[in-house]
């Protein structure tokens, strides 16, 4: 079975975006309305990436996705960060923290699409 994708969102309209653009691209996708949630669900499921907002209710991405690469057995998932920060020196910050990549609110959909494609960890989508 090919590993899924993690979507790490607070934003009940972005959430249905992202999953509904996966799942449409043909990745299995699971879902984390905030960081806690999300570091949880990393127990028992090894996702091939994971879309993660950086503003998040308690922990944020940015402190989640250090947790996440401090973590030998999570530190490959690769994290894309996808976030409404778009101030000069928010990009640095994202990738210092540990994430892979990062992609800026409201997203474009095709360069979406091939950002989570080029960082998956598994099996090519058709």
């Amino acid at each position: 079975m090919r590993p899924p994708i993690l979507i790490v969102e607070d934003n009940e309209v972005n959430m249905r975006l992202f999953s509904d653009l996966l799942s449409a691209l043909g990745y299995i996708v699971y879902q984390a309305e905030d960081a806690e949630t999300a570091l949880e669900l990393l127990k028992s499921v090894r996702p091939g990436a994971i879309v993660m907002d950086i503003q998040l209710p308690g922990m944020s991405g940015e402190e989640c996705t250090r947790t996440i690469k401090a973590d030998p057995d999570l530190s490959e998932i690769p994290v894309i960060a996808v976030t409404a920060f778009a101030m000069a020196g928010d990009e640095a910050r994202f990738l210092d923290a540990g994430c892979d990549d990062y992609m800026s609110k409201p997203i474009n959909v095709p360069l979406f699409a091939e950002t989570i494609a080029r960082h998956y960890q598994g099996e090519p989508v058709n």
